[in-house]
This record gives C-alpha cells, structure tokens and sequence, in this order.
C-alpha cells in the first residue's frame, strides 16, 4: 500500500471541467449541423470582415494577460496580479466590442448579413452569440475575483479562484480560435 498522498483536483475545478466538456460538445455539435446544412441548396457564402482577426489578437493577449495573473497570484504579488486582471478585463471587454463592430459591419453591408435571413446567417449568429455569452461569463467572473482580491480580513490569499477563471478564459480563447477558423475556411 502506497503511502504517497494523492493530488486531489479541487471540486469546482472539476465542475469546471465538466461544464467545458459540455460547452464543447454544445459548439461541436453546432458546428457540425453548420457542415450538412452547408452541403445543402441555398446556402448564402460571405466574407468575414477583418475586424474579426484584431479580436483574434487581443482575445489571444488576454489569455496571456491571465496567465500572467495567475502567475504572479502564486508569487504571492498581489498587486501586480490585480493590475494583470485588470489588464485581462480590459482586453476582454475589448474583444466584445470588436465582436459587437464585426457584426455591425456585417449588418451593414450591401446585401446584409441578418439573423432572420439566410440558414447560414443564422447559424453565425446563433454561434457567434452563444460564444459572446461565454466571454460575457467569463468577464464577469474574472471581476469577482478581482473584487475578492481586496478583501483585508484575509490571512493567505488562494489562487484557486483565479485559477479557475484563469483556466475558463484559455478554455473560451481556444474555443474562439476554433470557430473564427471554422467560419473564415470552413
């Protein structure tokens, strides 16, 4: 019998795992009805606009940014660590309002691109704004945690908290990656 102690994951780690699992399997599944609807009669093409690759950059420089956060959460420098997480809203609050200009280029061009059209506008939309969603949860969670970083009657700061969110963030980054490719060679 083994007397070495075993590293246990910590719960809501793990229920953030299942639910990413969830979400990927919620996108793969989106993305594959998106494929055999694509094969099929009457399906509109239409170019991204560029805009949608600038998103691509600061998403990318806020899964750094967290890390970073992370990082420094761990080194015990908690100022440094809050300002990264500031850093990380900032940039994701900037990736939203990319999104949000895209999609107003999009609605604006001369044959616009509509929720209500097309089954392949729909499609972008529904995806598109399912992510947005995320991102939106992932925004907000990473801004608890900053505000719980200030609490004074705390003795050892945990990092599990940032952790989590930290790991959310990579997970939604990644999972942006996936579809901005999906939908721009796809």
């Amino acid at each position: 019998m083994s007397t070495v102690p075993r590293k246990k994951i910590h719960p809501q780690m793990f229920a953030l795992y299942v639910a990413m699992a969830s979400i990927a399997m919620m996108f793969a599944g989106l993305t594959s009805a998106y494929i055999v609807r694509k094969a099929q009669p009457n399906w509109r093409v239409f170019e991204l606009p560029n805009i949608f690759w600038i998103s691509t950059i600061v998403i990318i420089c806020s899964s750094i940014s967290v890390a970073l956060a992370l990082r420094a959460h761990k080194a015990k420098k908690i100022s440094q660590a809050r300002w990264l997480m500031v850093v990380t809203l900032a940039l994701g609050s900037t990736f939203a309002l990319l999104q949000y200009n895209g999609f107003y280029e999009l609605y604006h061009l001369p044959q616009p691109v509509r929720v209500e059209g097309n089954p392949s506008e729909s499609f972008l939309f529904i995806i598109w704004g399912l992510h947005l969603l995320h991102i939106a949860g992932g925004i907000f969670a990473l801004l608890f945690v900053w505000l719980r970083s200030y609490r004074k009657n705390v003795k050892e700061y945990s990092s599990n908290g940032l952790a989590i969110v930290a790991n959310y963030w990579h997970f939604v980054d990644v999972l942006w990656i996936y579809l901005f490719l999906f939908f721009m060679f796809g």
